[in-house]
């Protein structure tokens, strides 16, 4: 029989006996220890399992950089020791290990982060991009009137909605992606382009396979909205979803690349891709991040590939983001003297204007921004044009007036119809720094253009079409110089039947657009159809003179021929 003896300590009485007792104080340790044990494994089963589960939906749904100078990659593992550290604690054996590890990588990223604070490395951070100053007549060409861009990127979106609502066999399941809106270089030409996207998760399961029919291209200089029909559909967008979404199609084949946004384009044949730029880190360990690459993705079969800077094919428009510029011409302006002067002294400190727009020149797309003083004053000291492609940089030391002075002189000079500017666009007429914009009523809709003076923007003239603004701010800018009204200008000989002509009144004076047929082709070989401007008092006949072939005197006035004289009709 045996005897339950609750004596803890009676090991004397019981010597030399059998011990058929139980002693209660080793059942409770026992126990003790089983229950701590079985608690011990399911804590760190539920450790492991919580880690492993955020490492993989976090990594899926997040899509951080592997790299170990991207904060993304420490804040990613640094979550996964943390759960490991507050979940796990002692049940897992190697705790102590991982609990220094975690601390280490706190202390670490904190010190990491202060390194490259604009504090210690502000020299370093002014050297990220250097605009070299150049002469701006010299430099930028002077459009003809034909390829003056005339849409921004509002514009563009309503008439992208517009040539979507014509498309009855495609609306019901697609729509127009208007967070896109890539401004590029398509033939020399300026256009904006954006893909298709599904009008919702339904239309994405239904139409999946088959894939987006195509994209969006915009002519910004005429209006012209062209959707084009690809045989070989659209399959890798920003709109897809699971492993066709863009990022992580190309995040899962680049973990530990430094990815940027994509940027949607064509090549030169009409394909699509997407362009995603690559980074690396250039001021202390984490920051100063600047392009180093580019992985281009085919859109439609997913081929893709990364190139170097030198190795990114010349038909890519967009490899730098316009917000990490900004950033770099605000930080070269800013701290050329240091921290400290860009707080106190604020010697030759300057900052970007509050917007930024886009120019086409020599088949690339540049990033345009006005340099002005931190004293906040209405004028720029000069402005910049930054390469969307290679980051080249020019500073043009031209006092100018700041884009949103010409913007609201603009909307004074037709303030009874409340017409609201867009923002200017750089341009030089006539070998003079010019904003150009578009004025635009309550709808939306452009209504005027306008051309302002960039160093004197109380000089503003506006037009129902481009030409007739441009005539207008010709006829009070004149290119003539020095005392002699005549000077510098050269008197050519024309001749050519008129194929149409039109009247404008400006200013109270009335002018006639004449579109001349087989005129002196020395001047445009490739477009023997030129237009030519001329006032009433050239000839009371001009409205009568459609069909009629007729020899005149005129001068070149940038992109405009004026007509100066007639001859008498034989």
């Amino acid at each position: 029989m045996w005897n339950f003896n609750f004596d803890w300590n009676n090991d004397e009485n019981n010597e030399g006996k059998e011990d058929n007792t139980f002693n209660i104080k080793d059942i409770f340790n026992k126990t003790d220890k089983n229950m701590k044990s079985k608690f011990r494994q399911k804590q760190r089963k539920t450790a492991l399992t919580i880690a492993f589960l955020y490492a993989l939906i976090s990594y899926y749904i997040l899509l951080p950089s592997l790299n170990i100078h991207s904060r993304d990659a420490w804040i990613y593992v640094g979550t996964i020791l943390a759960i490991l550290v507050f979940v796990g604690g002692k049940s897992l054996r190697p705790y102590k290990a991982i609990r220094y590890t975690f601390a280490f990588m706190l202390v670490a990223f904190g010190i990491l982060n202060l390194f490259g604070s604009k504090i210690i490395q502000s020299k370093n951070y002014a050297k990220l991009i250097n605009p070299i100053s150049s002469n701006f007549k010299e430099d930028i060409e002077e459009l003809p009137i034909d390829k003056i861009p005339t849409l921004d990127r509002d514009s563009s979106i309503k008439l992208g909605a517009r040539k979507m609502g014509e498309l009855l066999d495609l609306v019901s399941q697609f729509d127009i992606d208007d967070t896109t809106y890539t401004q590029i270089n398509y033939k020399d030409a300026p256009y904006r382009v954006t893909p298709l996207k599904y009008n919702s998760f339904i239309k994405y399961i239904t139409n999946m396979r088959e894939g987006l029919p195509g994209y969006l291209k915009i002519d910004i200089v005429d209006g012209d909205a062209d959707l084009v029909k690809l045989e070989n559909k659209i399959k890798y967008s920003k709109e897809d979803y699971f492993f066709r979404d863009i990022y992580r199609y190309t995040r899962l084949r680049y973990p530990f690349e430094i990815l940027g946004q994509a940027s949607f384009e064509i090549d030169e044949e009409g394909t699509p891709y997407w362009i995603i730029s690559t980074y690396k880190t250039k001021v202390g360990f984490f920051d100063g991040l600047d392009v180093n690459g580019a992985i281009l993705v085919n859109a439609v079969n997913g081929d893709h590939q990364k190139y170097s800077l030198e190795e990114i094919p010349t038909w890519v428009d967009r490899v730098h983001s316009a917000e990490n510029i900004i950033d770099q011409l605000d930080w070269n302006g800013k701290y050329q003297g240091g921290y400290l002067n860009s707080i106190f002294t604020q010697k030759n400190v300057l900052r970007t204007t509050e917007g930024y727009n886009y120019l086409a020149l020599d088949d690339d797309v540049y990033l345009y921004t006005g340099y002005t003083s931190v004293a906040a004053d209405e004028s720029n000291v000069g402005f910049v044009l930054v390469n969307m492609r290679t980051k080249d940089a020019k500073f043009y030391p031209v006092s100018s007036a700041k884009e949103y002075s010409a913007m609201e002189s603009a909307e004074g000079a037709v303030q009874e119809k409340e017409y609201k500017a867009t923002f200017p666009l750089l341009l030089n007429i006539d070998g003079k720094p010019t904003y150009f914009l578009s004025l635009k009523d309550n709808a939306g809709l452009i209504k005027q253009y306008a051309f302002i003076d960039a160093q004197n923007y109380q000089n503003v003239s506006t037009g129902a079409s481009v030409t007739q603004a441009l005539t207008n701010h010709r006829q009070a800018n004149p290119m003539r110089t020095g005392d002699n009204p005549t000077e510098n200008i050269e008197y050519l000989d024309g001749e050519g039947t008129i194929i149409d002509i039109r009247e404008a009144v400006v200013d109270g004076n009335t002018y006639y657009y004449i579109l001349m047929d087989n005129t002196n082709k020395v001047l445009n070989e490739e477009n023997p159809n030129e237009i030519y401007v001329a006032s009433i008092k050239v000839s009371n006949k001009l409205p009568f003179l459609k069909n009629e072939k007729i020899k005149f005197k005129y001068y070149k006035n940038g992109n405009i021929n004026e007509i100066v004289s007639l001859e008498d009709n034989e």
